[in-house]
């Protein structure tokens, strides 16, 4: 008798025991998992914070009187006065004619210092304004930083590798021209030659970091909205309501917007920069034609190389990110045809009904905000999940969205308008100073 007792205690004990083991595996899991996404979180605010700290180097921290003060003084210093005074020293050289040609240096000086006075304009007016966490779009909405924390670590570190692998070459090509140049422009002593190499190099690589940083900062905007659109495919997926599906493309078309507000003056003035002095450089070309060689003429490749990959760099953004948002109504047409041809026809779906309106915010005048309004909850039931689902795609196919400016998408098609554009004009002023160069010879 005294047995039955003992074995029913050692089954009791026996059945406890994983009840009191399972809470405490789960609660570690939560631990291991809670202490992952913090040393997330924590490598992202390093990265952010390396990244704002090169930023702050460059002047784009415009937050106080001090701050704007400095950044401004040590711009028109640096950018401005410093290859001035150079060309107004060089200008007593008596060699220096021969390899150095006055008209392209002007236009060199000029071009660089309204690229990078542009992009202290827009983009500290930016940060000033958001913040660097706001401003791309890092933290804005609940949940994403603790999912996209290692997709955002990664595109800021490509972001920087892709800045380091254009701005290096041009650099050295930069130090390597003017070294030769300064051989051949020798002054009374090798130190001042070597201060004139040193004050050169220092001014362009100032003005061009700033330039190219800034094409930088929209190249990785875009680039950290591209996660954005990945994980929304792969939403199409995994949930089933209509409903969800529009509210999150309307809240990404909206970040869309805000963006393209942010940067079209940017990129309209960097783009209108850029055309004028490479139509500058080609009227000094043609008009000093027979002077120009490697050593008078290599700065202006150089500098030409150096503007054109910030726009390259701005474009290729801007459409990478439009192509992505276009291509999301190819995935959901897709999901459509597949649940339509499918055996189930996920007839149970529910649909709360929201209204997604255009709006304008106080932050960005222009920009089109989403503002869901709650209006009846109960579900409709002459609306058949077919019809939902292709209610769904037309909206996406008459709302692609993407950067715009002012209206007009920038894709494919406007680049290769705009190339043609360029193509046209480049061949008209060729033609011009080809013609007045034959009617002026006897």
């Amino acid at each position: 008798m005294s047995e039955q007792p003992t074995t029913q205690i050692q089954q009791e004990s026996k059945e406890e025991t994983p009840q009191i083991k399972t809470p405490l595996l789960l609660t570690n899991l939560e631990q291991t998992l809670n202490q992952e996404i913090q040393e997330e979180e924590t490598h992202l605010r390093k990265s952010l914070e390396r990244f704002e700290f090169y930023l702050i180097l460059l002047g784009f921290d415009q937050s106080s009187v001090l701050r704007f003060g400095i950044s401004w003084v040590t711009f028109l210093v640096i950018g401005v006065a410093f290859p001035v005074v150079i060309l107004l020293v060089t200008a007593n050289c008596s060699t220096c004619g021969l390899y150095e040609i006055k008209g392209f240096e002007v236009v060199i000086v000029v071009s660089h210092a309204c690229l990078a006075a542009v992009a202290l304009l827009c983009l500290s007016h930016n940060l000033r304004k958001y913040g660097i966490r706001k401003f791309l779009f890092v933290d804005q909405y609940s949940g994403h930083v603790e999912r996209f924390s290692k997709e955002y670590i990664q595109k800021i570190s490509e972001s920087i590798r892709l800045f380091v692998l254009w701005v290096l070459p041009c650099l050295i090509l930069k130090i390597i021209l003017e070294s030769i140049r300064i051989m051949y422009m020798h002054q009374e002593s090798w130190w001042k030659s070597f201060g004139i190499l040193a004050t050169l190099t220092f001014s362009w690589a100032y003005v061009n970091f700033i330039y190219l940083s800034s094409c930088l900062v929209f190249h990785l905007v875009c680039n950290l909205q591209i996660i954005h659109f990945d994980d929304y495919g792969r939403l199409l997926e995994t949930e089933t309501d209509v409903l969800i599906f529009i509210e999150e493309h309307a809240r990404l078309r909206h970040d869309l917007s805000k963006i393209s507000h942010r940067f079209r003056i940017y990129l309209l003035l960097v783009f209108a920069v850029v055309t004028s002095s490479q139509f500058a450089m080609l009227f000094q070309i043609t008009e000093f034609s027979n002077k120009v060689t490697f050593i008078n003429g290599g700065d202006f490749a150089v500098s030409s190389i150096a503007q054109v990959v910030g726009l390259i760099l701005c474009l290729n953004a801007a459409a990478k990110i439009s192509h992505r948002a276009q291509g999301i109504a190819a995935i959901a047409t897709r999901w459509h045809a597949l649940a339509s041809c499918g055996p189930d026809d996920m007839s149970h779906m529910r649909l709360a009904s929201r209204l997604i309106s255009d709006g304008s915010s106080e932050s960005d005048m222009e920009a089109m905000n989403y503002i869901p309004l709650p209006t009846n909850t109960q579900p409709i039931s002459y609306l058949s999940s077919y019809h939902r689902r292709q209610a769904f795609v037309m909206y996406l196919q008459n709302n692609p969205g993407g950067i715009t400016l002012y209206g007009w998408t920038v894709d494919r098609s406007l680049m290769n308008t705009i190339f043609f554009i360029e193509l046209s004009l480049v061949l008209f002023v060729l033609g011009r100073t080809t013609v007045f160069t034959y009617e002026s010879l006897p």
